[in-house]
């Protein structure tokens, strides 16, 4: 049997996101490949996005699901640019 998780790169991680099946904004923590399968014969794989919220408690929805939360604070080079259009 193969391992049961593994991390997988994501743009927005450790910024604020939100679960768009909830609407619940918090931080990224990680993105993680896990093995939802309940028997060893077969495999099942879901990439699960882990969302710390404002209580500090992660939850867990597919990595589909998260979208850069609305209010998302511009960065310098984001203002750089709008000021040479």
């Amino acid at each position: 049997m193969s391992e049961w998780y593994e991390y997988v790169p994501h743009r927005l991680l450790y910024q604020r996101v939100r679960d768009i099946a909830s609407g619940v904004e918090g931080v990224l923590m990680a993105v993680i490949n896990e093995n939802v399968s309940d028997t060893a014969v077969y495999e099942r794989w879901v990439e699960l996005a882990y969302i710390r919220g404002a209580s500090g408690r992660e939850f867990t929805t597919a990595a589909t699901n998260v979208e850069p939360a609305p209010d998302q604070p511009r960065t310098a080079a984001s203002r750089r640019d709008q000021r040479s259009a």
